[in-house]
């Protein structure tokens, strides 16, 4: 369709909304938010402009726009922070790492309370304790508290199931004190879980000193594997408990962030204060596809990773202004329930909490550069290399396909997709065969790639008629290449496939040489050599691989569930026994095809008529 840029400037309202920027296959480039979407959008076609080259780039790739208008700035600070997370446009500063930290949770407003580990907050009447960088310490520390202080770990509703059923395993290791069965009174209960409370208030030192006396009498006794254990839960609590700098007097929860940049990567650095104690700290890695400024940079992440993580501080110290700071205060204060400030100390122990942040972040970045160069060569490097190579534009998604199958038995296909050179296992897929009968690996492929297109194309038409989202479903995003697990023939079932249904998607084979090792592409009737030392052949080689394995542990799982299966156990009178035969003589199922009846009835254990149905039986 047309789009002339000029006249649809134009026509760009002067309110609140979200902009959105297409290039010529229409894939979104960038999202961005405006006050006034008349002002931002013409500004990137001004010529009079200075910009950075990047810039410079993405708006040459622009061919379109479109733009969603809102009632509020913070409605479009909303909506952006989700479209960048849904389309992830290349031309965003986007946050590489999408981490989750763990909370322990006290769930008092139970009549018998306990203490377990949640990955988010909710408003359910419990206390929270973190959120803590340590997964492995708040699970140890967690049943530590469990064990020490015998606190209940069943989700029995209690008083309510009090004395129903029997006491469980934990008691017995007298793990517990079974308030399940009214063992313990409900004010013993709640006097052993005031002291794990206490522990997590901040009162570790009866906890650290009984396991450090613990760890000493196991060693005394040369019970080191024990002392180990105590010595390991020690070193659990001393995480969860250590106090690495205080920010003062003042009891408040903050984060604190700087961050350090080198070209377009760079990383940012958080150090977690909760309740006056350094708890923790985290550093993340982002890529700034437009070289921004740090106040952008820093808005681009506190968008991203406030979106994601369910606990939002009191306070964000930040080492310089933010452009839309207040609109982001309104939005975290909206997602806490309680106001949040975003400050730029300029002295004292602030002011050195986030200098101190930016040392960490600078040293993270100079230790990772060559890691994250690395990274880069071998995935979004080695995808531009394979799209140079077969002459293609931007590569983003493939998707490849292998068929699994022993003797015919449980032929199944996998789907794989990769995108940028990573696998995105959340979208791969698996088909079991069900049209096909017996190894034909051919028709097994065409089966499963009409499967794959006609699924997503249904789902397009129907989200269509919906009104909803394209990309919600499960096969609509469909790829920019297809790699078939073979030559010639397996690409030529693709094109088949894909003529059917009209579909313009550029199909090559990964060929494996007479030792099973890949050795190039067959694309466009020829096979392309690829340096066997190329970061564009290794990601050849491990998309074929995990095609394969991922077939293999599909197919693996209905063998194990089946036992032992072939299809000669469908031929009524062929047992196990007749089947060990037919295989010891004839070494392969298609030799068992090919056989004559005369052939067939002289294996031992066989006669005349069942040799007659394993013949009709194949023909």
């Amino acid at each position: 369709m047309y789009f002339n840029i000029e006249e649809e400037l134009k026509k760009l309202p002067g309110q609140p909304g979200v902009y959105l920027m297409h290039d010529d296959k229409d894939e979104i480039i960038y999202v961005g938010k405006a006050i006034s979407l008349k002002n931002r959008v013409r500004q990137y076609f001004q010529t009079s402009r200075n910009r950075s080259s990047k810039i410079e780039q993405m708006v040459s790739r622009i061919k379109r726009f479109e733009y969603i208008v809102t009632d509020s700035e913070m409605e479009a600070l909303i909506l952006e922070c989700n479209l960048i997370k849904e389309h992830q446009p290349r031309y965003n500063t986007m946050l590489k790492d999408d981490k989750a930290y763990p909370f322990i949770r006290l769930t008092v407003k139970e009549e018998y309370p306990r203490v377990m580990i949640a990955r988010d907050m909710k408003k359910d009447g419990s206390k929270y304790y973190g959120p803590f960088t340590n997964a492995g310490a708040v699970k140890d520390t967690i049943e530590l508290l469990t064990k020490i202080y015998k606190l209940r770990t069943c989700r029995k509703s209690l008083p309510k199931d009090m004395g129903k059923g029997r006491p469980c395993l934990n008691y017995h290791m007298h793990q517990c004190d079974a308030p399940c069965m009214g063992y313990i009174s409900k004010e013993e209960y709640h006097e052993k879980f005031k002291k794990a409370q206490e522990f997590l208030n901040g009162n570790y030192k009866e906890v650290m000193e009984m396991l450090q006396n613990k760890m000493y009498s196991a060693s005394e006794n040369m019970e080191y594997e024990e002392a180990a254990q105590y010595r390991d839960l020690l070193n659990s609590v001393k995480s969860i408990s250590q106090r690495q700098k205080i920010t003062g007097s003042e009891f408040v929860d903050r984060d604190i962030m700087a961050y350090s940049v080198d070209g377009y990567d760079a990383v940012v650095q958080v150090f977690f204060i909760r309740q006056g104690k350094m708890l923790g700290r985290e550093h993340f890695h982002l890529t700034t596809a437009l070289q921004n400024g740090g106040g952008e940079l820093l808005s681009s992440f506190i968008k991203q990773y406030y979106a994601g993580t369910p606990y939002i501080p009191q306070e964000l110290l930040v080492p310089q202004e933010i452009e839309d700071a207040e609109v982001i205060e309104q939005w975290l204060t909206m997602k806490r329930g309680q106001k949040v400030s975003i400050k730029t100390p300029k002295k004292g122990e602030k002011e050195k909490l986030v200098e101190l942040a930016k040392k960490n972040a600078t040293m993270v970045l100079v230790q990772d550069r060559e890691k994250i160069k690395r990274e880069e060569l071998r995935t979004t490097g080695a995808m531009k290399e394979i799209s140079e190579l077969m002459g293609l534009g931007y590569i983003k998604r493939v998707e490849a396909f292998d068929i699994s199958n022993t003797n015919g038995f449980e032929s199944v296909g996998s789907m794989i997709v990769y995108e940028d050179g990573r696998p995105r296992r959340n979208c791969y897929r698996k088909f079991k065969i069900k049209w096909v009968k017996g190894a034909d690996d051919y028709s097994s492929m065409e089966e499963v790639l009409i499967r794959r297109f006609e699924h997503g194309l249904n789902e397009i038409k129907e989200l269509k008629e919906k009104n909803l989202d394209e990309n919600i479903g499960k096969f609509t995003e469909f790829p920019d290449l297809i790699m078939m697990d073979g030559g010639k023939g397996q690409v030529n079932v693709a094109l088949r496939v894909l003529e059917k249904y009209n579909l313009d998607i550029p199909v090559c084979g990964m060929v494996k040489d007479d030792h099973h090792r890949t050795r190039g592409l067959y694309y466009n009737n020829e096979e392309i050599p690829i340096s066997t030392n190329s970061e564009g052949f290794r990601l050849i080689t491990r998309i074929q691989d995990e095609a394969h394995r991922f077939a293999i542990e599909f197919h693996r799982s209905l063998r194990s569930k089946a036992q032992v299966h072939s299809i000669l156990d469908d031929i009524e009178g062929i047992g196990k026994t007749r089947r060990k035969s037919l295989m010891k003589e004839f070494k392969s199922l298609e030799n068992i095809k090919n056989a004559s009846v005369d052939e067939l009835k002289k294996i031992p254990a066989m006669n005349e008529t069942v040799a007659q149905k394993v013949y009709d039986f194949f023909h």
